[in-house]
């Protein structure tokens, strides 16, 4: 073997144990180890039988000299560009590419669990994710943020493993493990190596079936989260995410909680292990869960050890999720949150949109990256470029199976508040009456969605998560094969259209933290609407 290929594997071991400080990384850079799959297996061998007295061997065997050889290779001087190059103007743009990703292959276990599969053998990975029809949508009234909590036990311990050990075996075999709750779906992951697939699937199959929900790790943990959401709380961008679900969607609808999915003080406070395992055995189901996996592995490879993984996994009845619609505010409504001494106002627009499966999911997309989801957008020109009053001023659409919440967030210096009120305002009316979308903004967004599509699907990681996209939302199988098409076929007109039906200036909820003592009387002279303050809680302040 390569003296190189032997070197970057003490290197990497070293670095591990801290052995060469700050040299470690460029040493670990420097000696790649790039062998075949049968090399790969003996290297993991290798590092799995490792110890501590081997790598300091190695490392007085082959650094211990202090020699250092650097080649310098400068490009031959009889090389010559075949024509001057032309530096007046930006290099042209390549051609849209329509993709053509994996199929996905489905089968269904005997206990009702699906299973869906996407081969890519380019690299010996394979990436794994459990889809649970549940998320914080589902959390009871009184106690919001036992999903993610919930899923965050997972990796805490098992009747056969504590968290130590869990820890421990996940770095022995090379893979990843991660679980949380978005407001639809519990999804918990597993990247691994093709060579450790087997053993890390049984552990994975353990830690999302059995988890034991040890009192000690949860005690740590409850204080733990009790603490973040203290911290939630003094960080105004994401102290306004908390309070904005209960005011756009009404309290007591399902995703009325805060977005963090962290809960609130009291939730946590009075929460226990019981309410855990209560929410993981009523929705962790076969029948109400699919298994997505993509990498280098076979359905045929694969299916029986998720059979023989999960025989022991039973079906059940699940209850029925409801996400009701809701109506559009009449008038607009502003909040105002007190900071005292904030050096910035936080803005918030919030109002409601479409669900991620809305056949103009497409269309919309392209209509908010002309208004606030790009750099180049309307509203980050206005205010950061041209005002100066913002380092930066974004819009999004998180994604979600009822409406979704279609926020613009703008932070702005103090002394300026009152004027970027004026000037998100103008905007949010301009693009649907004196000032639509034009033919350029439009070609612009267009190229910059289809010419970098590709670039989102490189790696297994990234397929996955795409794919649990279409999986979650009930998008057409099809969907990213077909999205530089449909993205391409998008009119001017098409897009004014739909700019007219999502976005609605008269209908706007807005929030604005920040201190209150220097920009309230400004925001009230803008007659927005009708005002009213909250306390850090969304309490309203008589």
């Amino acid at each position: 073997m390569a003296k190189t290929q032997i070197l970057g594997r003490y290197v990497r071991i070293v670095e591990r144990i801290g052995g060469f400080g700050g040299k470690s990384d460029l040493l670990a850079r420097s000696f790649t180890y790039t062998g075949n799959p049968e090399a790969w297996k003996e290297h993991l061998r290798w590092v799995q039988e490792a110890t501590p007295d081997t790598v300091r061997k190695a490392a007085a065997e082959w650094l211990g000299d202090g020699d250092y050889l650097l080649e310098v290779q400068p490009y031959p001087s009889q090389l010559k560009a075949a024509a001057p190059l032309d530096r007046a103007s930006e290099p042209a743009l390549g051609a849209p590419m329509s993709l053509n990703l994996p199929p996905m292959q489905k089968t269904t276990l005997v206990n009702g669990l699906k299973v869906v599969l996407a081969e890519r053998h380019a690299a010996p990975v394979v990436n794994v994710s459990l889809l649970v029809d549940s998320g914080g949508c589902v959390d009871p009234a009184d106690l919001p943020g036992v999903a993610n909590f919930s899923l965050r036990m997972l990796e805490e311990g098992t009747p056969g493993h504590d968290s130590l050990s869990i820890g421990e075996e996940l770095e022995g075999l090379g893979a990843r493990f991660n679980a949380s709750a978005n407001l639809d779906t519990a999804v918990a992951g597993l990247n691994v190596l093709k060579a450790t697939l087997d053993p890390a699937l049984a552990l994975f199959a353990e830690l999302v079936l059995n988890p034991a929900f040890p009192e000690k790790e949860f005690l740590r943990l409850q204080k733990e989260r009790i603490a973040g959401i203290q911290r939630e709380k003094a960080q105004p961008q994401v102290l306004g995410l908390r309070l904005l679900p209960g005011l756009i969607y009404g309290q007591g609808h399902p995703y009325a909680r805060p977005f963090t999915g962290t809960g609130t003080e009291a939730s946590v406070a009075r929460m226990t292990r019981e309410d855990l395992r209560r929410y993981h055995d009523t929705w962790f189901k076969p029948n109400n869960a699919t298994l997505l996996v993509v990498g280098d592995t076979t359905l045929a490879e694969l299916r029986p050890k998720l059979e023989r993984l999960f025989a022991a996994w039973k079906p059940g009845p699940v209850p029925s999720k409801v996400i009701p619609t809701v109506a559009q505010p009449d008038k607009p409504v502003l909040y105002l949150v007190d900071r005292p001494g904030s050096g910035q106002s936080l803005i918030f627009g919030a109002q409601l949109a479409p669900p991620r499966n809305d056949p103009d999911a497409v269309g919309i997309d392209l209509v908010n990256d002309v208004f606030g989801g790009n750099f180049s957008a309307r509203i980050n020109m206005n205010l950061r470029e041209d005002k100066h009053w913002s380092y930066g001023v974004f819009s999004f659409l998180p994604s979600a199976r009822g409406q979704r919440p279609y926020l613009s967030l703008s932070a702005v210096q103090t002394d300026k508040t009152r004027e970027s009120m004026q000037e998100l305002l103008k905007e949010y009316r301009r693009i649907v009456q004196d000032g639509p979308i034009t033919a350029q903004e439009l070609k612009e967004v267009q190229n910059n969605r289809t010419l970098g599509l590709p670039g989102n699907f490189e790696t297994a990681s990234q397929l996955g998560g795409q794919y649990a996209e279409i999986i979650q939302y009930g998008l057409p199988q099809d969907y990213f094969n077909t999205l530089t098409r449909k993205t391409l076929a998008l009119t001017p007109e098409e897009a004014n259209a739909l700019a007219r039906k999502l976005i609605q200036p008269d209908h706007l909820v807005w929030v604005v933290v920040g201190d209150l003592a220097k920009v309230e009387a400004g925001l009230r002279e803008l007659n927005l609407g009708e005002v009213r303050k909250l306390d850090l809680d969304g309490n309203l302040i008589k």
